[in-house]
């Protein structure tokens, strides 16, 4: 923290060995993204008994499929005998069973021990017990959402409770269907920054002005500097001569059907701690997933979700999908352009924050409450 008495007007952030430090970072795995629910895969990258994906999780790597009844499942990505990796692929399909490539245990897709060399001479071993060792989950908004918790959080007390907190109530997200939806665009970003900042971007708007024209161009408020999820249940709103929200604010693709007539010309965002962010807008609804993959890199996966109608037609999606491409991007060269001061003697004890992005402040604080150590 700075060690000077601020200005009424801003708030200390966190020192800079919050973003760099790799044994803050392994606490936020353990504390974080191992305890809490964390969006995995949308159901549609698993579409058939026997596919899957690998993800990681905090320290873990996991296995999320589907059992032959269709059922998703996820399991930690460790054989049972000697812990060798399972699947070594980020994604495929197997026929019936995974097979451990080191001693072929293998197990079906429900994680039960079925076969290994000389098993029959083994009676005494649980098939069960020896299976695959599997982690909660749940479904919701099409995607699949995992806890590694031995006892998971109360998922409405969590997740469900950052769309109320935002939204006023979950209506306000049913409303867009988002389950029902298709991929149009998927778009992976490999940034070289800390999960945080780019949170901590994605929360505030001050920088908007600076670095996104094209957006702030389709949504005039963000160029005063205020996001739009500051306020619960604010939506920013069109400019009046902006069509759609597309990278020229020319007209969009077909409306979402159940929307309320509130929630047409209007962004709305929410952020779902600790790696989702739901952006929604008339026609579609861009959802991001963030993996944190070290203190200084994160994975993040952007979906660009459509009505499955407009999907199936090929109907052109590419001027949506480059306006969200663009403030993507955007925001990814400034967390990284402010990553390497992390380290830097001046960010020892921090920046500041100013009166639109005291929020962010709420956001550290619950982050300090979750690893338990003083800043």
């Amino acid at each position: 923290m700075t060690s000077t008495q601020l200005p009424e007007s801003l708030i200390s952030t966190l020192p800079g060995h919050y973003y760099t430090d790799p044994g803050i970072f392994a606490l936020e795995q353990a504390k974080i993204f191992e305890d809490m629910w964390f969006c995995t895969v949308r159901g549609s990258d698993i579409p058939t008994p026997g596919s899957f994906r690998t993800v990681q999780v905090g320290s873990e790597s996991l296995i999320v499929s589907r059992n032959r009844k269709g059922e998703v499942r996820a399991f930690f990505n460790v054989c049972r005998h000697r812990g060798a990796k399972i699947c070594t692929d980020d994604t495929g399909s197997v026929a019936r069973a995974f097979q451990c490539p080191y001693h072929a245990w293998t197990y079906d897709l429900d994680g039960k021990l079925i076969a290994a060399p000389n098993l029959t001479k083994m009676p005494d071993i649980d098939r069960v017990e020896y299976g695959l060792r599997r982690v909660h989950l749940r479904e919701w908004l099409g995607y699949v959402w995992v806890s590694l918790a031995d006892e998971p959080p109360s998922f409405d007390e969590t997740v469900m409770q950052e769309v109320i907190d935002r939204l006023g109530e979950v209506e306000n997200l049913d409303h867009y269907e988002v389950a029902n939806l298709s991929v149009g665009r998927r778009i992976v970003y490999d940034v070289k920054a800390n999960w945080k900042l780019i949170i901590e971007n994605f929360m505030e708007c001050y920088h908007c002005a600076t670095i996104h024209p094209e957006l702030t161009e389709v949504l005039p408020e963000f160029a005063d500097g205020y996001a739009a999820q500051y306020f619960v249940n604010h939506g920013a709103e069109f400019g009046e001569e902006i069509k759609g929200f597309t990278v020229d604010g020319s007209e969009g693709v077909d409306l979402l059907p159940g929307i309320d007539p509130d929630q047409d010309r209007k962004y709305y965002a929410i952020t779902v701690k600790p790696q989702v962010f739901v952006n929604m807008v008339p026609d579609h609804i861009i959802f991001h997933r963030m993996f944190p993959m070290a203190a200084d890199r994160t994975i993040v996966e952007c979906d660009w979700l459509f009505l499955p109608s407009v999907v199936e037609s090929g109907k052109d999606v590419s001027k949506s999908v480059e306006l969200f491409d663009r403030v993507n991007l955007q925001d990814f060269e400034a967390c990284e352009r402010t990553q390497p001061a992390m380290s830097s003697r001046m960010y020892r004890d921090g920046g500041v924050l100013v009166p639109s992005e005291h929020h962010i402040g709420t956001f550290h604080d619950w982050l300090l409450d979750k690893i338990k150590i003083a800043p």
